[in-house]
């Protein structure tokens, strides 16, 4: 899952891009409206965390904006005021949720999980494609009756390929939802998540459409 934050606070921002990216995140980091425009002009992302007190353009005009540019991403606002007012302005604005500092990482996790589930129209929280379950807050993948626990980037990987069933992901596709744009990528680093998820979960579980890239297969 790839996430804008936009936040001008140094030691908020380093602390949420370490935490989320240890956990699987890739993470798109920007400190200002300006920033996270051409972020967004250049590149897809899942949701986007957006703080209030920017420096020049505010978290809620640049919301406004984008709403009116018909962006339709998830938006979780983060913001150091917690009067039902500004929250009331916050969601008014294009805001899906609303999170007030300081808070817990976990919380903001679950948050997130939540708002891609709601975005991408599930209730429950597991994820399922044919006889595979995901379950995106342990990380555990069931296929029939056999479970696993996936590392922080087999999971990325089977996330994007079960959100999307049946659809053909490219692996620069897939390099978008493992890695923000400061990481070093190897040409070579989805062949071998995807081998290290066959020797798990059976030869089946992706499959490989030659010349085109992977999607969801049957363990």
């Amino acid at each position: 899952m790839r996430i804008l934050l936009v936040e001008d606070d140094r030691m908020i921002g380093e602390s949420l891009q370490k935490g989320l990216a240890h956990n699987g995140y890739a993470i798109d980091w920007v400190r200002d409206a300006e920033s996270a425009e051409l972020g967004l002009s250049a590149h897809s992302y899942d949701l986007m965390l957006l703080d209030i007190g920017l420096p020049g353009k505010n978290g809620i005009v640049l919301l406004k904006e984008l709403r009116q540019k018909k962006f339709t991403l998830p938006v979780l606002m983060l913001t150091a005021r917690d009067s039902v007012t500004d929250k009331v302005v916050g969601l008014d604005a294009g805001a899906d949720d609303y999170l007030v500092k300081p808070f817990d990482l976990g919380e903001l996790e679950a948050r997130i999980r939540a708002l891609i589930r709601r975005h991408n129209g599930r209730s429950e929280p597991l994820m399922v494609a044919g006889n595979i379950s995901l379950n995106p807050s342990t990380r555990e993948i069931s296929v029939g009756d056999c479970k696993a626990l996936l590392s922080t980037r087999e999971y990325v990987l089977m996330e994007a390929l079960m959100a999307r069933p049946g659809a053909v992901l490219s692996t620069s596709q897939l390099e978008d939802r493992l890695y923000g744009w400061r990481d070093e990528v190897e040409s070579n680093t989805i062949a071998v998540h995807v081998y290290q998820l066959r020797k798990k979960l059976g030869k089946r579980c992706i499959m490989n459409v030659r010349g085109t890239g992977y999607k969801i297969g049957e363990a």
